[in-house]
């Protein structure tokens, strides 16, 4: 007989478990199968060997020489291949990848993530950045920081904090132009990215509607927290979140002229795959960032998440 070329695993399964536990009907109550599934794949491997493996005896079965040689062997092969599925169950646990925003990576995360790692020790932190959304079914990423209205679908979506904004620049580079006094002092300035949307809307709430920002020389950084490195040096005014420059405002490296501050809706968010959240490395830096955003919140509460539909 010839042999068959596909390699015939689910047998193989069936046929461990029907030689460790020498029954038919035993085997399948281990692997959720009936007894005559049991029996056709058992006929599927001995066509496949080209031998019986087993001797049908009245309420019991035997293995034949052949069958003998076999057992072990595929015993050995599946116990390989428990270990390589634990082993890999292990590593994935043992392994956080996080995607984010440079701006929320470099002046929030960056400087808090330690404390994460206090907590669970066992987990190894790898975290990437860019501007563009992240495709969870194209790209290798537990979790990631986002910036919108928290609408994805398939993904469940927590949100950390809103994105207020507002001007900031050097003390000294408001000075040198006698004082920031109004909204329309800023114009005396540099702005920072011009074309960003943020400065005409917080030019309109500020009373400076007719603001032309449009023949001023375009700029673009590229990423917020590079518009804040550009602010400090004094080379302008930037738009800026500043939450996420407590530092630089108590050592005053950065000055906030007016409390208005603008909001276009959106919000950062804590997002991973719906379908993954009961991964333990998820959970726990979940609950831990909520907890950290919102301490006097349960962070065990994901109920409150947006979870958008397919």
């Amino acid at each position: 007989m010839k042999m068959s070329k596909q390699f015939p695993l689910n047998a193989l399964r069936v046929f461990e478990a029907t030689a460790r536990l020498g029954s038919f009907t035993k085997a399948g109550d281990e692997l959720g199968m009936t007894q005559t599934a049991v029996s056709y794949q058992i006929k599927l491997l001995e066509q496949n060997v080209g031998e019986p493996l087993f001797l049908r005896r009245p309420r019991q079965v035997q293995l034949t020489k052949t069958g003998e040689l076999l057992a072990p062997k595929v015993a050995e092969a599946f116990e390989i291949l428990r270990d390589a599925m634990a082993g890999v169950r292990d590593e994935a646990e043992t392994s956080l990848l996080i995607h984010s925003t440079p701006t929320f990576a470099s002046q929030w995360l960056a400087r808090h993530l330690g404390s994460f790692q206090l907590r669970h020790p066992n987990i190894a932190v790898r975290l990437t950045t860019s501007e563009t959304i992240i495709d969870f079914n194209r790209e290798t990423v537990d979790v990631a920081i986002r910036s919108g209205t928290g609408d994805w679908p398939g993904l469940t979506s927590h949100p950390l904090m809103s994105v207020d904004f507002t001007p900031m620049m050097s003390p000294k580079l408001a000075e040198s132009v006698g004082g920031i006094h109004t909204p329309r002092d800023l114009l005396k300035l540099r702005i920072i990215d011009p074309g960003d949307p943020w400065w005409m809307q917080w030019f309109t709430e500020a009373g400076v509607p007719d603001a032309d920002l449009a023949s001023r020389p375009a700029s673009r950084l590229g990423a917020q927290s590079f518009e804040a490195r550009a602010a400090i040096a004094g080379q302008g005014v930037a738009i800026l979140t500043p939450e996420f420059y407590p530092d630089d405002i108590a050592l005053g490296r950065l000055y906030q002229p007016f409390e208005l501050r603008g909001n276009d809706g959106h919000q950062y968010w804590l997002v991973y795959q719906t379908a993954r959240r009961n991964s333990p490395k998820i959970r726990g830096f979940r609950d831990w960032i909520l907890n950290e955003f919102a301490p006097s919140a349960s962070a065990a509460n994901p109920d409150t998440a947006h979870q958008a539909a397919n």
